[in-house]
C-alpha cells in the first residue's frame, strides 16, 4: 500500500492519496485546497488516480476537486445525502472570505458497503452521518479514514446545517466497533487508533454508555 497525506488549505485539511504498489491504481481523498501541490506528489507515488473521494461536502475538502478532476481525468465520488451542501460549500466559503468556485457534479454517488478497487486491495464505505447528513468513512487494512466525523480525541461540529449530534453518536459507535489496533486517520489533525479512542476521547463515556 502507499499512503500519503498532505496538509492543504486555510483550516489545515489532511488530504490522503492512497494506491496499490502493485496495480498502480490510486484515490485522492478529500482534496480541500492547493491542487498543484496534490498532482506533485501523486507524481511522486507513480499512482494513476482513477477517484477523487470526499468524505463530505464541506468547502475545505472539496475546494481542489474540480481541477484535479480536469487535470487526472479522475471522477468525483460523493454520498447522495451530501449534495446540498456540496452544491453551497462555495457559498460558504466566499462566506469565510475565501475565492470559491462551485464544483463539478459528482460523478458517482457511494453508499454503505460500497467497495473502493485498488486492484491489490479495497477499502469499504460506512456511511458515518453526523457532522453532515452524507458523511462518510473509509476503511481498509489496518486503517479507517475518517473525515470529520471522528478526530484524536475529538469529533466533528454538528452545529453546521445538516448536522445532528445524535446521528454522530451513532456513527461515533459504529467506527468504535472496529479493532482497537485499527488506525484513525482523520480529516484534520493527528492520527490515532481506535483503541485510543475508545479508552481516551471525552465523547465515548457519553456515547457508548448505553451501547
Amino acid at each position: 500500500m502507499i499512503i500519503e497525506k498532505i496538509v492543504v488549505g486555510m483550516l489545515q485539511v489532511n488530504c490522503y492519496i492512497i494506491g496499490s504498489k502493485d496495480s498502480g491504481k490510486g484515490v485522492i481523498i478529500d482534496p480541500g485546497d492547493e491542487p498543484d501541490r496534490i498532482i506533485d506528489l501523486v507524481g511522486t507515488t507513480g499512482l494513476e488516480i482513477k477517484e477523487i473521494i470526499c468524505t463530505h461536502g464541506h468547502f475545505d475538502h472539496i475546494g481542489a476537486a474540480g481541477e484535479l478532476k480536469n487535470y487526472l481525468g479522475a471522477l468525483v465520488l460523493l454520498h447522495r445525502e451530501d449534495i446540498l451542501v456540496y452544491k453551497h460549500s462555495y457559498e460558504v466559503a466566499q462566506e469565510w472570505g475565501l475565492d470559491a468556485e462551485p464544483q463539478p457534479e459528482p460523478d458517482l454517488y457511494i453508499t454503505e458497503g460500497h467497495l473502493i478497487d485498488l486492484g491489490s486491495t479495497t477499502m469499504r464505505v460506512i456511511h458515518t452521518p453526523g457532522h453532515s447528513p452524507g458523511s462518510i468513512c473509509l476503511t481498509g487494512e489496518g486503517f479507517v479514514l475518517t473525515g470529520d466525523t471522528l478526530f484524536a480525541g475529538s469529533i466533528g461540529r454538528t452545529d453546521f446545517p445538516g448536522g445532528d449530534y445524535n446521528r454522530i453518536g451513532k456513527s461515533f459507535r459504529m467506527l468504535m466497533a472496529l479493532d482497537n489496533s485499527t488506525k484513525v486517520m482523520p480529516g484534520h489533525g493527528p492520527s490515532s487508533t481506535i483503541g485510543y479512542e475508545r479508552q481516551h476521547n471525552p465523547f465515548a463515556a457519553e456515547f457508548l454508555s448505553s451501547y
